[in-house]
């Protein structure tokens, strides 16, 4: 047990350390801070490139090709080669065996997701998009292909099918055309398969307008429908 007069002489000397540990940890901080502005200078590094990011592993993607489109691609062969080798640095060959179009990456391919795009760009001119309109996929990053049947909205056959193709289409097109330019889309009708190129958002607005056609509504509704929506997104955008 210790006396009092112990305890008063404790109790000061306790004090007087832990303020000296007090100063000296301001003081480390001072130093801290005052040696930190003779760091270097933080390095900066280059983008890695595709072979880079695949440790020197070379990329590839394969698109098969329809038999019915084997000749278009013979005829629009150069239109395809030319923007996927000299723009975006990737390899390109068909492969007659296999039917099908094969891409690789390359040394000097600035963008792994050029690969990709280039694959979409194939696959778009594949489900029957034009060349002009399929090319888009190498040079806007928000656009999708989005695909459906006539048979997932409703089940149809004969001639209520070729009715249902019919009100797609319209006379001539026209209906097809409406709605294409009311979304800024591209629309391919492959029988009963319907194909749609353009934004998420535009994309949701022309299969609507689709699927009400499928299911019967007349082309004048569908129509004023698209007015609305199509002077809705102007106002958005």
């Amino acid at each position: 047990m210790l006396s009092w007069s112990s305890k008063a002489v404790l109790f000061p000397t306790l004090h007087l350390l832990r303020l000296e540990g007090v100063i000296d940890m301001n003081s480390m901080e001072v130093e801290v801070a005052t040696s930190s502005a003779a760091l270097p200078t933080k390095p900066k590094f280059a983008a890695l490139k595709a072979h880079e990011l695949s440790n020197g592993q070379v990329q590839f993607r394969k698109v098969s090709v329809p038999p019915h489109r084997y000749t278009p691609l013979k005829k629009a062969w150069l239109d395809i080669y030319n923007p996927i080798y000299e723009q975006m640095k990737i390899d390109v060959r068909m492969n007659l065996k296999a039917r099908k179009v094969e891409l690789k990456t390359r040394p000097d391919t600035p963008d792994v997701s050029n690969l990709q795009k280039c694959a979409d760009f194939v696959h778009a001119f594949m489900l029957g998009f034009d060349i002009t309109d399929a090319i888009a996929l190498l040079r806007v990053d928000e656009l999708y292909v989005d695909s459906f049947e006539i048979k997932d909205v409703k089940t149809l056959k004969g001639d209520h099918k070729s009715r249902a193709i019919g009100r797609l289409s319209g006379k001539g097109g026209k209906t097809k055309f409406a709605i294409e330019n009311a979304t800024r889309t591209r629309i391919v009708i492959a029988d009963s398969k319907i194909h749609i190129l353009g934004s998420f958002t535009n994309n949701k607005v022309a299969r609507d307008s689709l699927c009400s056609l499928i299911l019967g509504s007349p082309a004048g509704k569908v129509y004023s429908k698209l007015r609305a929506v199509s002077a809705r997104l102007a106002e958005r955008f």
